[in-house]
C-alpha cells in the first residue's frame, strides 16, 4: 500500500472516532502538520473529509453516500443469490448482477457458466455503460437530467464494430430499453458475446439492480440467447418481490 493512501485511511479511521484538529491529526499519524494538511485538502476536494468553523475536521458526506450504496448492494445481493442460482442453474449460461453507484454501473455478483467458456468480468469492476446490457438498463432508469449529464461524459469506446459510439444512438435505445424492459448487448462489449439484461425493481417502482444472462457465440447465437428473456424477466421480478 502506498505511504500516502495508508495515511488518508488512518485519518479516516481517526475521525470516524471522532473529530480532529490538524495537530492531533498530525500526532496520531506522525508525521509533520504540512503532510498531513495535503492529504486533507484533497480529501476535502472530494468530500471525504469537512472542515468546520473551528478548523475541526470530520468524515465528509462522499462517505455516508458511499455507505448507503454498500449497504443498499449488499441487501440486493443477499435478496438476488438464490434467484441467481436457480437462473444460472436453468439457463446454463453466465449470470451477473450489478448496480448502480456514482454514476457508474458495477458487477456485485457473477455466476459462471456451466460449460468451460468463461466471460472476462469481475464482481467489483465497472460494466460499459453504452455497450453492456446491465449498463443500458441502469442508466435507463436514472432521472432525465441525470441520465443526460452521464451520456455528455460516456468515453464511446469502440470495443466491437457493434458498439454504439455517441450520445444520440445511446439516448435512442435507453428510449427502446425503458419501453420494453429489457436491454440488449448484440455483441457491443465482446465480438463473440450476447447478453440480455433487465432492472430489479422493487415494490415502490425503484430500480435497484439488474441481472443479465450471457452466452458465447459458441454456445447459442443471439436469437437463442432472446430465448431466455422469459427467465430473466421472472428472475428479476422475483428479487424485486423480495426486496424490501
Amino acid at each position: 500500500m502506498s505511504q500516502s493512501l495508508g495515511r488518508a485511511l488512518q485519518i479516516l479511521v481517526s475521525l470516524g472516532e471522532g473529530d480532529r484538529s490538524l495537530d492531533q491529526l498530525a500526532t496520531e499519524l506522525d508525521v509533520h502538520k504540512t503532510t498531513v494538511l495535503r492529504l486533507l485538502r484533497t480529501m476535502e476536494t472530494e468530500r471525504f473529509v469537512r472542515r468546520d468553523e473551528a478548523h475541526r475536521y470530520r468524515l465528509g458526506s462522499r462517505l455516508f453516500s458511499l455507505a448507503d450504496a454498500s449497504r443498499e448492494q449488499h441487501v440486493v445481493r443477499d435478496v438476488a443469490a438464490p434467484h441467481l442460482r436457480k437462473l444460472n442453474q436453468r439457463t446454463g449460461q453466465t449470470v451477473h448482477l450489478a448496480a448502480y453507484e456514482n454514476g457508474q454501473v458495477i458487477y456485485i455478483d457473477k455466476l459462471d457458466s456451466v460449460q468451460s467458456v468463461r466471460m472476462y468480468s469481475q464482481i467489483g469492476v465497472p460494466a460499459a455503460l453504452h455497450c453492456t446490457a446491465v449498463g443500458k438498463v441502469l442508466l435507463a432508469a436514472q432521472p432525465k437530467r441525470q441520465r443526460e449529464a452521464l451520456l455528455a461524459t460516456i468515453e464511446y469506446h469502440p470495443f466491437t464494430p457493434n458498439t454504439i459510439t455517441g450520445p444520440d444512438q445511446l439516448r435512442d435505445e435507453l428510449d427502446k430499453v425503458r419501453a420494453q424492459g429489457w436491454a440488449h448487448d448484440r455483441a457491443e462489449h465482446e465480438s463473440f458475446i450476447n447478453c440480455i439484461g433487465a432492472p430489479i425493481t422493487e415494490r415502490s417502482g425503484r430500480v435497484v439492480g439488474a441481472v443479465s444472462v450471457s452466452a458465447p457465440d459458441v454456445l447459442l447465437n443471439y436469437e437463442q440467447v432472446l430465448e431466455l428473456l422469459p427467465d430473466l424477466l421472472a428472475t428479476t421480478a422475483a428479487i424485486g418481490a423480495d426486496y424490501h
